[in-house]
């Protein structure tokens, strides 16, 4: 059965700063396992790929990699989802954006959750292909880790009002 919350991980594996999203899953998953009050997915996914995986949910949280260019390498962005969209993971010149996957997805009838909101922390090396992340974003994940936490707490409260209310 599906967890009204998800966390869902972008990202890719052997591509150096990429790996974000894969390692904030693996940590999750590790230290809370079961009892994290959240499904916790690692997809390497984008565009309309994305649908199925956010359908059913209540709340999602998207951890990605990004490239503004206006931050250090290891800065966390938080915003909804749409707001600063582009993304290594979120868009490509062959793939849809997140922000028009969802409003297709909404017009087709897929019942997408009521808050997407997206941690992606600035990355410096988005090429190299290695199974390591630079300094800056590696000391990052702490920091992600913790946000992620308290974005689950916040959001199961919500879950428990919505509940209530019912």
């Amino acid at each position: 059965m599906l967890k009204p919350l998800l966390v869902l991980c972008l990202g890719n594996e052997i591509i150096s700063d990429d790996r974000f999203g894969p390692e904030v899953a693996r940590r999750l998953q590790e230290e809370s396992g079961e009892g994290l009050g959240a499904d916790v997915i690692f997809a390497p996914l984008a565009g309309f790929r994305l649908l199925d995986l956010l359908a059913g949910r209540r709340a999602a949280l998207i951890v990605d990699t990004i490239r503004t260019g206006h931050a250090a390498p290891g800065t966390l962005h938080e915003f909804p989802a749409g707001v600063l969209t582009p993304s290594k993971n979120l868009t490509t010149s062959h793939q849809i954006s997140l922000p028009t996957a969802l409003e297709l997805g909404r017009q087709l009838g897929v019942e997408l959750p009521e808050v997407i909101d997206v941690l992606a922390v600035e990355a410096h090396d988005l090429e190299t292909l290695r199974e390591e992340m630079t300094a800056p974003v590696q000391e990052a994940m702490d920091k992600a880790l913790q946000f992620v936490y308290q974005w689950i707490e916040r959001n199961s409260s919500k879950e428990s009002d919505h509940a209530d209310s019912n």
